[in-house]
């Protein structure tokens, strides 16, 4: 074998050994030609249509708290070049066909079973159908990174079960902490007995208004906004009532 072969031979065995090594590390694939950014996507409206499923207000909390966590779908672990943890990931990775919900992958999963089923049966997390029809109604929509603003925030006189469970707790939390007693690091927070205990021992506000000594909720998602936190306040000052 002459000195020029076996040079072109260690250099092929070179290139398939760093092929090798860089197809491991799951890392997202991103088109060269995409290139979204909050700052020119976002579209923002002073007041939500009830008809229109808006990314930031709708959907980015489900992918948060339902597929981006650690060793999962979050930044750092990109499980099978997968990551969802804000639009850019979520329209690229999540292989997002805007406007086809049946076309795109992020969506189609949720609907598999076995190895292919997201969330994974092991997580104990489970989607509900309203959380899958906001999914499908977004991306039928056209995807948009799009957002809307409550001009008015009513955060007195609150009740627990439309303004407190369903609106805050069903919406941020329930991904996580709605299913079995090992999802979410044993927190449960399926009834009004569960939720009210966590406000009481100071967890529930220690964690959502991302106070130091607290894991910062919802997880790996944004700060609630301070409409929701004063309505969780409020209702805790008024006694935590199951009303």
């Amino acid at each position: 074998m002459n000195m020029t072969k076996q040079l072109r031979d260690i250099s092929f065995l070179a290139a398939i050994t760093v092929m090798a090594a860089s197809s491991c590390k799951h890392e997202p694939w991103v088109p060269d030609n995409f290139n979204p950014s909050p700052d020119d996507t976002v579209t923002t409206s002073l007041t939500c249509d009830p008809d229109t499923v808006y990314f930031v207000n709708d959907v980015l909390p489900i992918f948060q708290s339902s597929c981006a966590m650690s060793g999962c779908h979050n930044a750092p672990s990109g499980q099978d070049g997968v990551v969802l943890n804000d639009y850019q990931h979520i329209l690229s990775t999540g292989d997002i066909d805007p406007g086809d919900p049946n076309g795109s992958k992020v969506y189609e999963v949720l609907f598999e079973s076995g190895e292919d089923q997201m969330p994974p049966s092991s997580s104990g997390i489970t989607l509900t159908d309203d959380q899958k029809n906001a999914i499908y109604t977004w991306i039928l929509q056209g995807a948009a990174n799009n957002a809307c603003i409550e001009s008015t925030c009513d955060s007195i006189g609150v009740s627990f079960a439309t303004d407190v469970k369903a609106n805050i707790i069903d919406v941020h939390c329930t991904s996580c902490h709605g299913g079995s007693a090992t999802a979410g690091n044993g927190v449960q927070m399926n009834t009004h007995a569960q939720i009210a205990a966590l406000a009481a021992n100071g967890k529930l506000m220690g964690t959502v208004n991302h106070e130091v000594g607290y894991p910062a909720m919802p997880l790996g998602g944004s700060k609630l906004s301070d409409c929701k936190i004063a309505v969780i306040r409020n209702w805790i000052s008024e006694g935590s009532q199951n009303n």
